[in-house]
């Protein structure tokens, strides 16, 4: 007698038959937008919102609660001052004086950057110079070595080009620097194959793959150093009575013009905005983002 126990028969599941398959209706893979929707996907258009609507509490809350002009004037009050020195010519002078110091002391602070750099990628001395130095100069406040610029290059440019150049120094080195450090072994093996060395092979490997990394550190660089000029134009302007936008705000606080101090303040914005959008946005995508390294 056999003990082999018996499987079971396995379950046949019947089998569906659509008759009427043209029938069949999945949805939309993909539609057509609309055209708001179209709109409202363009990155300047809702960063356009935001700002009107920021401008809009601003007026509503100035006029709603009857504030002081003198503590906070209205959006359209500012808003006339700066349109009235600028077609002066008051203001623009003031401007161009910031952005020409300003871009005097961004690329040197970018030239003197780009030679550590260089200096560390080459050498390990060189890397714990950039470590070591970083770790002392990048907490220390850029205006606070206003007082030992002015001691060292007088009352003039060449003290505002120097804290600049602080500024933006070390927080474009240290990204730089820790961007090269994170490119992956494969991609420099790949350049050391093809024969590149020194200058070549951080220009066409290490630059491109930490290049999210340098544009990281050259926007916190443009922004110390424009937050940094202001400062010290302050400063400046008070004892060599002339200057750019911190001068014009100085000058505005003093003769209890709060307009005048909205109007300058609004103009930074303006210029910190604009280059930001036209300028480092458009770098962005064209290479990070088109290469797919940046959402």
């Amino acid at each position: 007698m056999s003990t082999r126990k018996s499987l079971p028969e396995p379950i046949i599941r019947p089998e569906f038959i659509n008759e009427t398959i043209a029938d069949a209706h999945t949805g939309d893979v993909a539609r057509e937008l609309s055209t708001i929707e179209k709109i409202w996907n363009i990155n300047g258009v809702r960063k356009a919102v935001i700002l009107l609507g920021l401008v809009a509490v601003w007026q509503a809350y100035t006029v709603i609660m009857k504030v002081e002009p003198l503590m906070f004037p209205t959006f359209t009050s500012a808003l006339e001052r700066l349109v009235n020195d600028l077609l002066q010519g008051e203001l623009i002078w003031k401007i161009w004086f910031s952005v020409k110091v300003l871009l005097m002391g961004y690329g040197a602070g970018m030239a003197i950057a780009a030679v550590l750099i260089l200096w560390g990628t080459a050498s390990r001395l060189g890397g714990d110079f950039i470590a070591m130095a970083t770790a002392m100069f990048n907490p220390l406040p850029s205006i606070a070595m206003l007082p030992l610029a002015m001691l060292w290059f007088g009352l003039g440019v060449g003290s505002l080009v120097f804290v600049l150049v602080h500024a933006v120094l070390w927080a474009v080195a240290l990204n730089t620097h820790s961007g090269f450090k994170n490119v992956s072994a494969t991609l420099r093996m790949i350049g050391e194959n093809y024969g590149l060395k020194g200058v070549p092979f951080v220009v066409k490997v290490l630059v491109p793959a930490a290049l999210p990394s340098i544009l990281t550190g050259m926007k916190v660089g443009w922004a110390f150093a424009w937050r940094t000029l202001i400062g010290a134009e302050l400063v400046f302007g008070a004892s060599a009575g002339g200057g750019g936008l911190g001068w014009y705000i100085f000058e505005s606080s003093q003769n209890i013009e709060t307009e005048g101090v909205f109007a300058g303040l609004f103009m930074v914005i303006l210029i910190g905005i604009t280059v930001e959008n036209l300028l480092f946005r458009n770098v962005e995508l064209k290479t990070v983002s088109r290469w797919g390294m940046q959402r």
